[in-house]
């Protein structure tokens, strides 16, 4: 990334960005519709980081508040969300390459998940920024990196043995999955799904109506079944904070 632009930085919950915020160089707080905007530097990099709050609305209220207020040149959205594919693990990264909101239906007036008056089903991240993250993210699972930043009987407690990183499709919508009926509703409808969360295509959908580039970051914290809720909760506080943040420096 070029460093005289600003990048927003966003999770959903702060346990997501918590790890980012302490880092930050020259950091300076604003307090905006109920969330604090932390800008600084990662390096020589201008960032404002913030947690924007569960589910879509309130993720794109931040999004709009970063464009709009502090003129950000890119979004970057990083945490958590349940693995739906089969090849997707706890442990994993799934870099979106494109996002879908499962949960949009305006049929009979346009066809189910397609956002009216868009005309638009699935929206693009920033392919080489997205693919340039991939290759940081592989470089980190390299198990002497990794046990750098985890250690072995953490990564054990949750199955964690060689962690991979996807690129493919994402699903976005104002549900938690916590059980398997949800899980195999969305894979026979959208069959291409990697994983699901609540944020992220509605990030993509005020990106694309603005025209910035992002991209969105998704470690699987759990299977989108009945043992999610567990998973999550743990998972949140001993990997994906630390993921997150290694991922973040890598960028820069």
């Amino acid at each position: 990334m070029q460093a005289d632009k600003i990048i927003g930085i966003l999770g959903a919950i702060p346990q997501e960005v918590n790890g980012i915020i302490t880092q930050l160089k020259n950091r300076s707080e604003h307090k905006i519709g109920n969330r604090t905007y932390y800008q600084g530097y990662i390096n020589d990099q201008k960032v404002v980081v913030v947690y924007s709050r569960i589910g879509k609305v309130a993720a794109a209220a931040t999004v709009a508040t970063l464009l709009l207020e502090f003129k950000v040149d890119s979004i970057a959205f990083i945490g958590v969300a349940g693995g739906i594919h089969a090849d997707v693990k706890v442990g994993d990264v799934v870099v979106a390459k494109n996002l879908v909101q499962y949960d949009m239906d305006a049929s009979p007036l346009r066809p189910k998940f397609e956002i009216p008056l868009l005309g638009k089903t699935y929206f693009d991240t920033d392919e080489s920024w997205s693919k340039e993250t991939c290759d940081h993210i592989e470089e980190m699972f390299g198990l002497e990196n990794l046990y750098q930043l985890i250690t072995p009987s953490e990564l054990a407690k949750f199955n964690i043995t060689t962690p991979k990183v996807h690129y493919g499709t994402i699903a976005s919508g104002d549900q938690f999955f916590s059980t398997s009926t949800q899980k195999n509703n969305l894979k026979a409808q959208l069959p291409e799904v990697l994983c699901v969360e609540m944020e992220g295509a509605a990030v993509a959908q005020v990106c694309y109506e603005f025209g910035v580039p992002f991209i969105v970051i998704r470690t699987i914290s759990d299977n989108a079944n009945e043992e999610a809720s567990f998973s999550f909760q743990s998972f949140v506080e001993e990997v994906s904070l630390v993921y997150g943040q290694e991922i973040i420096n890598k960028m820069f």
